[in-house]
């Protein structure tokens, strides 16, 4: 058991919020009650898995999507009033990074799908510093692609470039596709992220670096999971993370 006090601390110490201009704000964003004995984590704070916390006996919920972001409706209404009375109603406590989840290099979405894939970082790129690059083995983009998926459970959107071995790997999670020049300009041979936009197939086209796109919640599942570990190491408490499948 810990207090909720501490386990904003702990969480601010680790992911070091102010260091980042985000898009809305980090750290404790609804308040529940004071001790946290059993902590879920997750991608996004919706209201399914605002129930299945409920139904965990929760105290507290750690994600990397919050409930408020710079230009929303401020109106407490429709499906943020439902989520905003579940947590109330039962005084649990909701903590939110972004930015900060993305881009610590240990526990956050990049460090961790890196780990899972492999690779070791050796640089950074992007606004922030949010992109991760590693040299790795000559490989091929079926390859990459079939390691993606078997790690995310889902298909992935590839898009070949001049077939070139790769040997250098970009990546930065969730909806990153406009990092792909950044990335491009870093060295990579290919681009991993979560989503795809237009400009981005002619990009690969045009340059021979490749682009996957691999799933925005898919490739941010693992930083909630980093933490949540650490969570329950060092402070002792119950964490479960749980996954509210999303098909972006």
């Amino acid at each position: 058991m810990t207090d909720r006090a501490a386990l904003e601390r702990q969480l601010n110490q680790w992911l070091e919020p102010t260091r980042f201009k985000d898009y809305g704000p980090n750290g404790l964003q609804v308040e529940g009650r004071a001790e946290v004995n059993r902590l879920v984590c997750g991608v996004t704070a919706s209201l399914a898995l605002i129930d299945a916390a409920i139904a965990a006996q929760a105290d507290a919920i750690l994600v990397h999507h919050g409930l408020f972001w710079r230009g929303q409706d401020g109106r407490v209404t429709g499906w943020m009033k439902q989520r905003l009375a579940r947590l109330i109603q039962h005084d649990i406590s909701l903590f939110a990074y972004h930015l900060p989840l993305d881009a610590h290099p240990e526990l956050g979405n990049n460090a961790q799908l890196g780990r899972r894939l492999g690779w070791m970082a050796d640089g950074r790129f992007g606004d922030q510093d949010l992109g991760f690059t590693a040299a790795v083995e000559p490989t091929t983009l079926v390859a990459v692609s079939a390691q993606l998926r078997t790690l995310t459970g889902r298909d992935v959107t590839a898009v070949e470039g001049d077939g070139r071995p790769l040997r250098r790997v970009a990546w930065c999670s969730g909806g990153a596709q406009g990092y792909f020049e950044s990335a491009i300009a870093a060295g990579a041979d290919v681009f991993i992220t979560g989503e795809i936009s237009e400009p981005q197939a002619h990009y690969a086209r045009e340059t021979g670096v490749a682009f996957i796109a691999a799933g925005h919640h898919a490739t941010e599942r693992y930083g909630v999971q980093g933490v949540g570990e650490r969570v329950a190491a060092e402070l002792g408490l119950a964490v479960r993370f749980i996954d509210v499948p999303n098909p972006a």
